[in-house]
């Protein structure tokens, strides 16, 4: 129902249905809050300073060292340099300049086994889609979760040591 009075304002109200089913509960999932560490180093590229920031503190939280590059041309400049050390690139999709699809190729062109995980504020849809079909390891959604970002990572790392 909608009631309005010129000069006074108007009032929503909405009636929604009542449900038998139990209210969802997080702690009833073992998986959901699990913060898993590990080792080895990571190339995180984002154009975001405080997005940059942030992830590179919550990964070395998790007990990574971690490289970062402000955008496509300096993340291919640091792997071309460093990328022996580097287990794991996590490559924003949306940068100025060379994009992230620009940058995966780049990065695939000098490295065909580099591990890749694309992280995006947008879903999982379209250009993204078309990456992670050319060989992308994972994707992120943005914001990340700090056990969402660990799972991701770990299981990224696991497979490349599994496949040696």
């Amino acid at each position: 129902n909608v009631y309005s009075e010129p000069g006074r304002g108007t009032t929503f109200s909405l009636y929604l249905p009542a449900s038998e089913k139990a209210v969802a509960d997080e702690s009833d999932d073992p998986s959901a809050a699990v913060i898993h560490r590990g080792d080895g180093t990571i190339l995180l590229v984002d154009d975001e300073a405080m997005v940059l920031e942030v992830s590179r503190e919550l990964l070395e939280s998790l007990g990574y060292r971690v490289h970062t590059a402000s955008g496509g041309r300096e993340a291919v400049a640091l792997y071309e340099e460093k990328g022996r050390e580097i287990d794991l690139v996590i490559l924003d999709m949306i940068m100025p300049g060379l994009s992230g699809s620009e940058t995966f190729d780049r990065l695939r062109a000098i490295d065909s086994r580099v591990r890749i995980i694309l992280s995006s504020g947008y879903s999982l849809n379209g250009e993204a889609k078309t990456i992670m079909d050319r060989g992308c390891a994972g994707f992120l959604q943005k914001p990340f979760q700090l056990a969402q970002l660990s799972q991701k990572v770990r299981d990224v790392m696991q497979k490349a040591k599994r496949e040696g």
